[in-house]
């Protein structure tokens, strides 16, 4: 997290707008292992990366958004999310480890945490929309810690059943800049389409259990304790 930081006060020395953000870094399918503030890496990059930059930079996308130009938050997840639990009492990983569900945990994650991001935007009245993306299947580096089989398989059809990095892109680029998606926040967006998520992501209750607990574990204040 000390990295974030340090990008953030760099970027905010810039004094520049902040029209787009994109949350896009992540792992998948990586041994278990920490990262240096000792989180699980999957959750701790995957997604407390995204929450704290995000959150950090909220009030430049505030000051950019305007009624008829909001500022946009897109944030990447993957199908992945339709299998994930989210495991309250263990975000780390710490019970019993598994390479699948740590990284599904992390996609569930961002899509819950842009729900309840959207809620606590409209409730404060902020030009800024937050979405979140399914990419698809892309022929990326990502595939490097998947089981040999996995790997073996995806050299032989990538070019058959995978996207190319350039299309895998073109949702996140819709969500970004497409006037389709002016004002509108709180999507799941797959080939440039609305869709629906894992029912489990649009718990409420969930969503706000999740935010609080990572904003104690990103150790920034939790402004959502006052919005209805």
């Amino acid at each position: 997290m000390k990295s974030i930081r340090q990008f953030v006060q760099r970027f905010r020395a810039k004094n520049c707008p902040l029209h787009v953000l994109v949350n896009n870094a992540g792992v998948m399918l990586v041994p278990e292992r920490k990262t240096e503030d000792g989180f699980e890496e999957h959750f701790g990059l995957n997604y407390l990366g995204h929450f704290l930059l995000t959150n950090l930079l909220l009030d430049k996308l505030r000051q950019s958004g305007t009624h008829s130009h909001n500022a946009r938050i897109i944030t990447v997840s993957s199908a992945t999310h339709y299998v994930g639990k989210l495991h309250l009492s263990d975000l780390q990983s710490r019970c019993s480890y598994s390479p699948h569900g740590a990284y599904a945990q992390s996609k569930l994650a961002l899509v819950l945490f842009t729900y309840q991001l959207q809620h606590l935007l409209t409730a404060n009245g902020s030009h800024v929309t937050a979405n979140v993306v399914d990419p698809g299947v892309v022929n990326t580096e990502l595939y490097n810690h998947a089981f040999w089989v996995v790997r073996v398989a995806k050299w032989m059809t990538a070019w058959l059943f995978f996207k190319t990095p350039e299309e895998g892109a073109s949702t996140t680029i819709y969500a970004a800049v497409s006037p389709e998606m002016e004002g509108i926040g709180g999507c799941y967006l797959y080939n440039e389409e609305r869709t629906k998520s894992a029912d489990i992501a649009y718990d409420g209750e969930l969503q706000r259990r999740l935010w609080r607990e990572s904003c104690k574990m990103v150790g920034i204040s939790d402004e959502s304790s006052r919005v209805p």
